[in-house]
């Protein structure tokens, strides 16, 4: 058979050499464009960080402030119930008082009546 580019040994490898470096250079990375707004973009990615942590924080406190002034409500209102079983039992204790004094009244004025009687 005859050769019709009359390649050699050399050639062949001369080629092969070439299309292996061509092959490794599409596999190379190649260079990126780099963003003019990288440095703004990671700036405002931080700001959003930022505020998103923020605005939870606050939620947590409201939560939690929340909680307290229910937690305080009910003291309060504990405190209220107290006050008036007290109130309501002192009450009782000043009739109750009362209703012995009028009946130790009333039992002195019997007695009196009974004396002044005999006389």
């Amino acid at each position: 058979m005859n050769a019709p580019l009359n390649t050699g040994f050399a050639d062949r490898l001369k080629t092969a050499s070439e299309a292996k470096k061509a092959l490794l250079e599409k596999l190379r990375p190649k260079p990126t464009v780099t963003d003019p707004l990288f440095a703004e973009r990671a700036a405002m990615r931080a700001a959003e960080l930022e505020d998103v942590r923020r605005e939870r924080a606050e939620a947590k406190a409201a939560a939690k402030q929340a909680l307290a002034d229910a937690a305080q409500a009910a003291l309060e209102a504990q405190a209220a119930l107290d006050a008036a079983a007290l109130d309501a039992k002192r009450g009782e204790r000043k009739e109750r008082k009362a209703l012995t004094k009028a009946e130790a009244k009333a039992a002195r004025d019997a007695r009196y009546a009974a004396r002044k009687a005999r006389r």
